[in-house]
């Protein structure tokens, strides 16, 4: 049991500050991402002439609020998941059904981390179609972005969202050795269920 809450209590440290790191990205992203639809309506139905970029740039942000919201959600119990069979079943037979599921997750988890870091690789080949960083006060003139910065929040999400498994999967097993151990919380989660 030392063992596990040894392991247990860096890495949800670690996960409560890139967890609250990514929400704070994602909101930011959230409202940019607002910011350029606004952008594009007002060129599009009032001015009559469209930009070339809000679209992708729109798409780029809602990837990677995606991404970083999501392994949030995944901690806070936000994904679909039916508890029902696990509450019918005894309480250590349920939580035992829980790890199993948790170790499957982490399977999806990692294979998915695998192809998201391979579509990454791919992403270096190939330039934005309209995304570009204007850097001409740096004699580079317009620079386009690569599609690999886009592609890279999907592997940064399953890996963040792979810490968080393994954070749940070990006080599972915590509870399945201890039902009365006392587990790292969450203080993020109780500040947010207040409000």
């Amino acid at each position: 049991m030392t063992v596990i809450l040894a392991a247990l209590k860096p890495l949800a440290g670690l996960n409560t500050l890139l967890l609250r790191l990514g929400r704070n990205f994602a909101w930011m992203a959230m409202g940019l991402m607002v910011l350029i639809i606004i952008l594009q309506v007002f060129f599009r139905y009032i001015l009559g002439n469209a930009l070339a970029w809000p679209d992708e740039g729109a798409r780029f942000l809602m990837l990677w609020m995606t991404a970083l919201i999501a392994p949030t959600a995944y901690r806070w119990g936000g994904f679909v998941s039916i508890e029902m069979v696990k509450d019918l079943l005894p309480a250590r037979i349920g939580a035992l059904l829980g790890l199993v599921l948790l170790a499957l997750s982490l399977i999806v988890l990692v294979y998915g981390f695998q192809l998201g870091l391979n579509h990454v690789k791919s992403g270096w080949l190939f330039n934005s179609s309209s995304l570009k960083l204007p850097l001409e006060f740096m004699g580079l003139g317009l620079v386009r972005i690569k599609l690999a910065w886009m592609y890279m929040s999907l592997p940064v999400g399953l890996f963040m969202m792979i810490l968080v498994n393994i954070e749940m999967s070990l006080k599972a097993i915590a509870l399945l050795v201890d039902p009365d151990v006392e587990l790292p919380e969450d203080h993020d989660r109780v500040i947010v269920a207040v409000e």
